[in-house]
């Protein structure tokens, strides 16, 4: 049997020829033949080299076909069912030659079975390195990094991977091989472009070494032989100025080369798919219907059936694409499978891989990528919110890879994004195709901020904040694009300034993924403008004119923003203005400060400590917040009157506000130690105490328990306590929506629905009760500081219960 590269038919033009001897009967006198056939051939031809027989140099030189067989059973280790992969029939008597082949072939294509196959492969690739003494690497181009055996090894390890399913691979040559593994969607057609062409230049050069000599030799001369690599340059083709212009392009050809081999190496032989797919049966990763029937029901598919329907959709046709959906989607399933709803996510991906059809990356990046396809499997599985996402958004799945500095999902900047998406929309004069603009970015930004959080990478704090940003980014670049089609269509400057200024958890830049914009217009009439004719009516424009024009531009930008689309909603909500739904749209600066002086309510100046600038003119803005600090921070502090107004209100919004049939002590937002309980609290102390402590003007809320903290106002442990709660609270709110992709704040009595949003809160689906008597115990602890703080009571654990 021809092994190596003779049975491949790859010999140099001075190679070994490895061969092995199977005989019947093997006897002294067909053993004496064997070594006669060595010793001729060594003196006539090739050096001729039977060591790759069982158990090498000190095994028997001839075997019968049964010793070979059980041999490889027994005792092969996995580098010699490798060595198999070239076995070929030479001479001599070819049917049995045929016959050892074929009787070794599910041996060979099944070592990969083995225990450790995968690292055993490649920690004898890393022992051939190592032999490689120090001084000759740099010139090794056979066995060094860089060098045809890492092609080789590479390939091999491919093909006895995948070999076991498909026949196609199932061949001798390295280029053959290549080229089956280019055409079954193993290798990138690009990166199998490259490598033939890399491995084709070092098999030259190698050749060209030979033959200057006629020797065996795979080491390019050394450094400091000027005379021997010109030659070897000239004979390989390399031109360049002269003589040792032509030198350098040869070592910068083989140094350029030898980088290409590499990082395709490592891309290919350390490919973590490659572990998990010698975890499955061959049945298994053939996907035949009842093989997968049986693997979905294994694994915990409520709907067998109907997975196995999407599995015909994704993989049952014969392009390379397919081929490639066949390949992955065993790993993929497993990955799924213990995600709070398989099912779900299984049809998520195929809507996601219909999505993506047109973009050849996809399908490359979860080949190559492990940790791409167990990320996204993770998030499909868990949250129908993320999954629309990156249904409508396709490229954001690229976030889910790991970059130099780790996880891409965290290089963003959430400020950069935000610069970023303004700027986009910016590009449209049409405000439509503005706001598309920066649909499109939002939609990417929230998929980045989702999928972080369902995959723990990024905190609640950091999401919150995130979250906050793209909506102010939206903001901005919605009242830029309208102000900026009203002056294109009009061919005058806007004839007033408009600032959005944030209320509420977007004041605080404390958002979570449902979450309504609370917002309120200020405008500023431009005085040169309103000189002037405002409205088209032949009329010099007043500040009324002025302020309509503002209100026909927010409620535009408000109704733009409204319109239904596939993304989740934007709707603007101005119900904290003054006099609230009745209230004006838009106000002037003026105006607030009147209404605010005559007329203004407890609520409102409670509603202002989360008030601040977040879009549109920031001047304006800016001194908007400058005047409502004598209403939101007043002289002397919240006097009693008002913390009993304050009082008042709580227990009205405790009594009222409470959606009919909702559960008091698991609703994250209004329940007994929730989101309002906490903020109120929290604001509470801001009104007492802000006339002294100029750090509690801020309008976040964890920022300003911090800052409570550090003035004593409350003891560590309280702050703790209440920080927790809101923690718990948001994750938990946030959770309810990654969910059931709608603003909702009630969690559900234990069942299926409570496992998933367990899983989206980052906790086992199986633990949900766990999840839920966390979230009691934190939200009881944090009611019992509020009591105290808040309304100034102590209660008993029994009182609290009842």
């Amino acid at each position: 049997l021809a092994m190596g590269k003779c049975g491949a038919r790859e010999l140099n033009y001075i190679s070994d020829v490895d061969v092995v001897f199977v005989a019947e009967p093997a006897d002294s006198r067909t053993t004496r033949l064997a070594g006669e056939f060595i010793n001729i051939g060594c003196r006539v031809f090739f050096e001729v080299d039977a060591a790759l027989r069982p158990e090498g140099r000190h095994g028997a030189l001839v075997r019968t076909l049964d010793s070979h067989l059980t041999y490889y059973r027994r005792w092969a280790s996995t580098w010699e069912f490798q060595a198999l992969l070239k076995a070929r029939p030479m001479t001599g008597d070819v049917e049995l030659g045929r016959e050892y082949v074929n009787q070794l072939a599910p041996m060979v294509w099944s070592a990969a079975e083995r225990e450790d196959f995968v690292p055993d492969v490649q920690a004898m690739r890393r022992r051939v390195i190592d032999n490689v003494p120090d001084e000759l690497t740099p010139r090794e181009l056979k066995l060094g990094p860089g060098g045809l055996r890492d092609v080789e090894f590479a390939i091999q390890l491919l093909q006895m991977v995948h070999g076991r399913v498909d026949e196609s691979l199932r061949v001798r040559s390295t280029v053959d091989a290549l080229d089956a593994l280019v055409k079954g969607g193993y290798v990138g057609r690009e990166d199998g472009h490259i490598l033939t062409r890399c491995y084709a230049y070092m098999r030259m050069l190698e050749h060209r070494m030979q033959l200057q000599h006629l020797r065996r030799t795979h080491l390019l001369p050394a450094a400091d032989d000027t005379t021997g690599r010109l030659w070897l340059a000239r004979t390989a083709g390399v031109r360049g100025d002269g003589q040792e212009g032509a030198v350098d392009a040869l070592t910068s050809n083989v140094r350029k080369v030898g980088q290409q081999i590499r990082q395709l190496h490592n891309k290919l032989f350390y490919r973590p798919l490659l572990t998990s797919v010698v975890a499955m049966s061959v049945d298994e990763l053939r996907l035949t219907p009842e093989a997968a029937q049986r693997q979905l029901a294994a694994l915990g598919y409520t709907h067998p059936s109907r997975a196995m329907d999407h599995l015909t959709a994704l993989a049952s046709g014969t392009s390379r694409k397919d081929r490639i959906q066949a390949m992955i989607l065993p790993s993929l399933l497993e990955w799924l499978a213990p995600t709070a709803d398989p099912d779900a996510g299984l049809l998520a991906y195929r809507k996601l891989s219909e999505a993506a059809f047109d973009s050849a990356w996809f399908l490359r990046l979860l080949r190559d990528e492990n940790i791409v396809g167990k990320r996204l499997m993770h998030i499909l599985g868990t949250s129908p919110y993320v999954a629309d996402l990156f249904i409508a958004s396709p490229d954001a799945v690229r976030l889910l890879s790991d970059g130099a500095n780790g996880p891409k999902l965290l290089e963003k900047d959430p400020s950069v994004i935000s610069h970023s998406l303004v700027a986009a929309a910016a590009r449209h004069r049409d405000p439509d195709k503005a706001i598309a603009a920066a649909r499109s970015l939002r939609r990417t930004e929230l998929a980045r901020v989702a999928s972080g959080d369902l995959l723990g990478l990024i905190e609640t704090p950091e999401i919150c904040r995130s979250l906050s940003w793209v909506w102010d980014a939206v903001l901005e670049a919605a009242l830029a694009a309208e102000i900026r089609a009203w002056e294109d269509q009009n061919h005058r400057q806007a004839p007033a300034r408009i600032s959005v200024i944030g209320m509420g958890r977007l004041g605080g830049a404390e958002l979570s993924y449902g979450s309504d914009a609370d917002v309120m217009f200020v405008c500023e009439p431009v005085a040169e403008v309103t000189a002037g004719d405002v409205d088209g009516d032949g009329e010099p424009g007043t500040e009324n004119d002025a302020v309509a024009w503002a209100t026909a531009i927010c409620k535009q930008m408000r109704t733009r923003l409204s319109r239904p689309s596939q993304d989740p909603p934007l709707e603007v909500d101005l119900n904290l203005r003054p006099e609230g739904r009745s209230g004006p749209t838009v106000r002037t600066l003026e105006s607030y400060r009147n209404y605010y002086s005559r007329w203004g309510e407890t609520w409102e100046f409670q509603a202002l400590l989360r008030a601040t600038w977040i879009a549109g003119d920031k001047d304006l803005g800016i001194r908007f917040l400058r005047m409502i600090d004598e209403f939101r921070y007043p002289e002397g502090g919240a006097d009693r009157t008002t913390v009993q107004q304050v009082r008042r209100m709580k227990a009205r919004v405790d009594a009222e506000r409470l959606p009919q049939g909702a559960d008091r002590y698991t609703h994250t937002k209004l329940g007994r130690g929730g989101l309002t309980d906490i903020e109120w609290t929290v604001q509470l102390l801001t009104m007492q105490h802000s006339h002294r402590i100029d750090n509690l003007h801020n309008t976040s809320t964890l920022e300003v328990l911090e800052e409570i903290r550090v003035a004593g106002l409350l003891s560590e442990a309280d702050v703790v306590t209440l920080r927790e709660a809101w923690l718990t609270a948001t994750r938990a709110r946030n959770a309810i929506i990654l969910v059931n992709a709608k603003r909702r704040d009630q969690l559900p009595a234990p069942g299926p629905l409570l496992s998933q949003i367990a899983a989206a809160a980052n906790w086992t689906p199986e633990d949900s009760q766990g999840f839920l008597d966390d979230y009691l115990k934190i939200t009881r602890q944090a009611r019992r500081v509020i009591d105290r703080v808040f309304w100034g009571e102590e209660v008993t654990d029994a009182e609290f219960d009842d």
